[in-house]
Formats: C-alpha cells, structure tokens, sequence
C-alpha cells in the first residue's frame, strides 16, 4: 500500500483517508500464496501496553467494563498464572520473540539508542517470526517494536516480519499523537501532527492496517502481531472516545506534564485534566478494537482456523497520571509495572481459537512469555533447537498430559537490582542485589499468600537454598546487560 500522510493537514482528511483508504501501505510483492503448513491455524498476537491483571472485566474490574475481550474469555480460554516476559516492555517482549528468559535472552533491559529506537536484538538469534516465516507464514507486526533501532540489525523486517507499521522506538511510543510512524523502512510523517496539532491518533491509524492485513491475507497463512501501545501513558484518548468518560470518575487530580518546548513528544509525557478517565476511554478503545479483529476473522470465515491471543506486556504502571490503586488494577496481587511481585509480572491472558479451544474454560497452569515460541512452533510444525520455554499446547486443547515448568525466572536491572524465581506453589523475591548481593530473600507460598503480605522464608529454609540454587544458576552472563558490571550472580 502507499502511504500518504503528508495531506493529513486537518481531522477531517484523516477522516477521508481513514475510511476509504483502510489498507493503504504497499504490501511486500508476492506472486503466489505461500503454503499453509498441515493443520496450522493462522495466529493473531495482541500484546496490550502496561494492562494490570485486574484490569479486564473478566478479570475482576467493576468501575468499567471490557465486553469485548470478556467475550473473547467466553469463547476461549483464560489463563489465571500466566506471566510476562519482564516487568518493563523490551525485555519483556524479547523474551517474547526469542522463548529465552530474561536470564539468557538477549536484550534483558530498556537500554535507549539516541535519536530513535532501542539496543537491537542481533541477527545471530532466531525469532519466533523467523521461524514462522520460514515455515510458510506471511508475517506482519503492528504498533510498537522496541528490539532495534530504524535499520539496525534488530528491525522488526531483519528479524522475521514482512511488513511493520508503528512506532519503532518505544519511548515515541509514549505520544499517540506522533509525528512520525514507521511502515517498513520508510518514516511516514503525519502532517496531521506537526507542532502541538492533534489530527492523526496513531493507534487508530495502526488498528486501520491490522484489519487490512487480515483482509489481503484471508487465503494465506499469517502471523499478526499486534503490540498496542495502548494503555502505556501518556494519557490520551481521541475527543470523541473521551468525551463518554469525562466526569464519570471523581475525584481526579490533573497531571502537569510536557506540553511544549524541544522535549514536547520526544519521551515526556503531555498533561491530562482527567487521567481516571483517560485511562478508561483508552483501555475502552483497546477493547473495541479487539472485538473489531474478532469480527473481521469471523466474517472472513476464519474463526475456526485463526488462533487469537490477548495479552499484557507487564503489570499495571503509575506514570503520567496513572492511578491503578483507584482501579485495582493489579487485582489481588501486590506491586506495579517495575516490581517482580506479582502484580508487576503475572498478566491476563486469553486464548480462542473456536472448535479447538473448549469455551468459557479457564486454566491455572503456569506458564510465561517464552513458551509462547514453543507453543506457535508446535502448532507450525517448528522444530527448536534451544528454549527456555514448554508448549502449552496440551492446556489449549484440553489434554491432561501438559508439562511443567521446573522453574521460572526473572532478573530485573533498574531500581537497585531485583531477581525472583517462581517453583510450584513457591515465589522467591530479592530486592536491591547492585547494593547487596545478599540481600534477604523473601519466600512465598502463592497458593496461601497470592499478595505476598508475608515472608515464610525462615520457615522453610531448605526451599531458600534450593531457590538460592536456582538464582546461581539460571543466567549467562551478557557483555550489555551485565547489572552494572557486576557478576555477582556469575561468582556466588
């Protein structure tokens, strides 16, 4: 398609464009439809920015409702113990792409390239879109990226996806008003945009090309990639979709932020008179659009044969005006996005893919970012030579056989260091590890103690040393994300 942002010159050109334009980008030339691999469905992988656990309907939530994803639940499957990547979004979702914990995957922090973009996944790993577009899937990704920068080696086109629209930097991703977006490797300028002007929401923009890409890709194989930046602040939602929130969602205190000058859409955030309401016209525009890629997979005649997962990239966060307290955003569980509690780790995830996935079923196996490569490379008969991650293939399709992870782990570089190992019924947090390496572990059991409110670590010290085990050696060292150059975890 050919994009032609630059006439975004006022709202009601967008409007134009929005609606009789609805693919517009130029798709990577074809000739014949790949082949589908044998009884692989096609697979949509939506990925919601900073969502708590406790902020879906499904869920829990009671000050808003999401009765779209709610359905997906209700025709699908919903996990109750499933945990992202990371607590923040690049390790997170390299964890995602690569089925490696953050304990061996590459990129294991947000670490920034200036002026756009992120450390780069290198070419020397073999990404879940990789080996599904080696196994005959045409792959798009749609929204934000954050695993390399504009050309380098960790593009979203040099790491499996055939076409990507959206923000390549994450911390652009911070505007929905951008100036610029991405399609493939060209920057698209959105006129509509320019200066402090606000015609052109981008995560409309983006959720416009998601449907046009099932639209082109209906007889083919496809991998979908969605990565919303929404509800990651800022806080903004469209006049129109804010408009039904406004005064609903007392008391409010405004958010002063960066609303001009050199820094005005590099990263600050802009202020918002109303954030409790912001915050639920966005996750409501989210919800919307996620039922919109429902219907256009039913109405293709895809249900049956197209795989949808909705997730979260990390816990709730608490920037830009952000309140989840007031929402309970995080449910029962303790922490935010930055803690591995499990508010800041454990993440709502839904699974439909209709005559395959049992309806309104629930499921507490424990499960984790990386075996969601695994779990795609069963169902496109993938063979992988290295994962940390297991197939949760057998939940899906309702056999009892399912294997079990030994352990889970998460490393975490920022606020003084935190590590924490999840073993059964067992949840293991060390805070502050740059200070001191042998800061206190905290021990939890999850089945008694979901919000963490009390450490029985000197109780069961035999579980201690067997976690205090698995944190000598659950990681590689890596020359980039080496927690300050210490080796603390490598030495002990």
């Amino acid at each position: 398609m050919t994009l032609s942002y630059q006439f975004f010159t006022n709202p009601f050109a967008l409007l134009i464009l929005v609606l009789f334009t609805v693919s517009c980008s130029s798709q990577p030339e074809t000739t014949t439809a790949k082949e589908k691999p044998l009884n692989s469905p096609n697979i949509i992988y939506i990925l919601a920015d900073d969502l708590g656990y406790g902020d879906l309907g499904c869920y829990g939530q009671t000050k808003f409702s999401t009765p779209n994803i709610d359905r997906l639940a209700a025709q699908g499957m919903l996990f109750t113990q499933h945990y992202s990547g990371n607590t923040v979004c690049a390790p997170s979702r390299s964890a995602l792409m690569t089925g490696l914990h953050t304990g061996h995957t590459p990129i294991r922090g947000n670490k920034e390239v200036q002026p756009e973009g992120q450390h780069p996944l290198p070419d020397s790993i073999q990404t879940l879109a990789e080996s599904l577009q080696d196994a005959g899937y045409t792959t798009g990704a749609f929204g934000k990226w954050g695993l390399g920068y504009p050309g380098s080696e960790g593009d979203p086109n040099q790491q499996g996806f055939d076409e990507f629209f959206g923000y390549n930097c994450q911390r652009y991703g911070h505007h929905y008003y951008p100036r610029h977006l991405w399609h493939n490797q060209d920057s698209i300028v959105l006129e509509a945009n320019q200066g402090a002007q606000k015609g052109a929401y981008a995560p409309s923009l983006i959720h416009e090309e998601v449907l046009g890409f099932i639209e082109d890709h209906q007889s083919e194989p496809f991998f979908l990639y969605v990565p919303s930046v929404i509800p990651h602040a800022e806080l903004v939602a469209p006049p129109e979709v804010m408009a039904q929130y406004q005064g609903k969602y007392p008391p409010e205190t405004p958010y002063e932020g960066v609303d001009g000058g050199e820094d005005y859409r590099t990263g600050p955030y802009e202020s918002q008179e109303e954030p409790h309401a912001a915050f639920v016209a966005m996750v409501s525009l989210l919800d919307q659009q996620v039922g919109e890629i429902m219907a256009k997979v039913d109405s293709l005649g895809l249900a049956e044969n197209t795989l949808i997962i909705f997730t979260s990239d990390n816990g709730p966060h608490q920037e830009g005006g952000a309140d989840p307290d007031y929402f309970d955003s995080n449910g029962p569980l303790r922490g935010y996005k930055r803690d591995l509690y499990e508010g800041g780790i454990r993440v709502p995830m839904i699974a439909r893919w209709s005559g395959t996935i049992a309806k309104g079923s629930e499921s507490d196996h424990i499960s984790a970012f990386w075996d969601v490569y695994p779990t795609l490379a069963e169902l496109a008969n993938i063979d992988m030579s290295e994962s940390d991650g297991i197939s949760f293939i057998p939940t899906l399709t309702g056999n009892t056989a399912q294997p079990e992870h030994e352990y889970l782990y998460w490393e975490f570089h920022e606020r003084g260091g935190r590590l924490a190992v999840r073993q059964d019924k067992w949840k293991a947090v060390r805070y502050d590890v740059l200070e001191d390496p042998e800061s206190p572990l905290e021990l939890y059991d999850l089945t008694q103690d979901v919000a963490e409110e009390n450490s029985v670590a000197s109780e069961h010290p035999e579980v201690v040393a067997q976690m205090e085990e698995i944190l000598r050696n659950a990681r590689t060292p890596s020359s980039v994300f080496t927690f300050d150059q210490g080796t603390f975890l490598e030495a002990k």
